[in-house]
């Protein structure tokens, strides 16, 4: 079974996510901030995609993503990043720094599904 992190501080918004993978066939761990997922996955733990949310307190989902795509052995890591804000300059950032995949919230299961493949290279 291939896994996803949610990194996303939006009980609400994780929880809702969380099921649509899980009715995806993915094994789900949730992460309320960036930092304990980018503890978890220095310690060598490596999920097969990862959903990250942009608009987090401390450490931005921006942040995140220059983070993984700085360091050689998580640059290749897909993403999908998730916001609330459909402000173009926002894609095109996350974009231009590695996003393989871009949703807006509030997401659906087919529209979360697609991201999902493009960011696993399926479509």
């Amino acid at each position: 079974m291939r896994s996803v992190w949610i990194v996303d501080d939006d009980d609400e918004m994780s929880h809702a996510v969380k099921l649509m993978l899980q009715l995806l066939d993915f094994n789900v761990e949730v992460y309320r901030d960036a930092r304990s997922a980018a503890r978890k996955l220095l310690t060598g733990k490596r999920p097969d995609v990862m959903v990250l949310d942009i608009n987090m307190p401390e450490v931005s989902g921006i942040d995140m993503l220059e983070f993984l795509r700085m360091r050689d052995e998580l640059k290749g890591l897909p993403v999908v990043m998730l916001s609330s804000e459909t402000a173009d300059s926002q894609v095109d950032e996350a974009l231009a720094i590695g996003a393989n995949a871009f949703v807006f919230k509030p997401v659906t299961l087919d529209e979360l599904e697609a991201a999902l493949q493009k960011a696993l290279g399926g479509g």
